[in-house]
């Protein structure tokens, strides 16, 4: 089966300084990504690397000089359709910067549902508690600010926001990077049960090995703009082959033990 999202030979640059001073920094150098249909792909590597240089190309939000992106069998470039962008939808690593402080949940879920004309407007209330109860939320939660409520559950309503417009694809850029870990297991945990009962795909981009190790299928390391290894998870985890690769492991913190025993998707789902 073609894969949902195919990116091959993508390559974004950007000009930094001025005039004489003026040089040339590739973001991205040729990377190719596929995305299956349910699938779980971790894009991982150190700042700088190019993740989110990456996410931003496949949501449309950064024009690529080189390479294709194709989705569900159509080219995507940076001028999308109302359709094609609410296909792919991205979920930011601070949830208090990308929600609007001034305003309830349900008028955050409303707004969205509105503008792209999901439901009716009678139909406005169900489908808010609707979305509320997908992302694991108490419908009380509803009237509340994202003032009023914590990290884990101002993410949980970003997620619910890109529900809304029934994406295909998620992308999670460090989704979980501002969270106490405890509040990390939950994240994932949801973002797991998402994938099983909507089907939906996602690239889950972090830079915490033990997180990707519990959620993902496939495992993409990418450095200086360039995917260095791709693999299975569990064979990227248990016998790397390049050397950035194996840098990245031997540099998960330890204390009595691995830091990725506490991350096993067993922990998770009972944290």
């Amino acid at each position: 089966m073609a894969p949902l999202l195919s990116a091959a030979n993508v390559s974004v640059a950007f000009k930094v300084g001025h005039g004489r001073h003026a040089t040339t920094l590739a973001a991205l150098d040729d990377v190719s990504l596929d995305i299956g249909r349910g699938e779980i792909v971790g894009l991982v590597g150190e700042s700088g690397s190019g993740k989110s240089t990456m996410a931003r190309v496949v949501c449309g939000l950064q024009t690529h000089e080189n390479g294709r992106v194709v989705f569900d069998g159509q080219e995507l470039g940076y001028r999308r359709s109302k359709e094609q962008r609410r296909a792919i939808q991205l979920v930011f690593q601070d949830p208090y910067a990308s929600l609007d402080p001034r305003m309830t949940v349900r008028q955050t879920l409303a707004e969205v549902l509105r503008v792209h004309r999901i439901v009716a407007k009678t139909d406005l209330r169900r489908r808010c508690e609707e979305l509320m109860d997908l992302v694991q939320l108490s419908g009380r939660l509803l009237d509340s600010r994202p003032g009023g409520m914590s990290g884990g559950q101002r993410q949980r309503v970003c997620i619910a926001r890109a529900l809304a417009v029934t994406p295909q694809l998620l992308v999670a850029d460090e989704a979980v990077a501002a969270l106490d870990v405890s509040v990390q297991a939950g994240i994932v945990n949801l973002l797991a049960d998402l994938r099983t009962d909507l089907g939906l795909s996602i690239l889950f981009i972090a830079h915490d090995l033990a997180v990707v190790r519990a959620l993902c299928d496939r495992v993409s390391v990418i450095y200086h703009g360039r995917i260095r290894e791709e693999r299975p998870c569990q064979e990227l985890f248990d016998d790397p082959h390049d050397d950035y690769t194996k840098r990245l492991l031997s540099a998960i913190p330890r204390l009595d033990g691995p830091r990725t025993a506490g991350l096993e998707s067993g922990a998770l789902r009972h944290a």
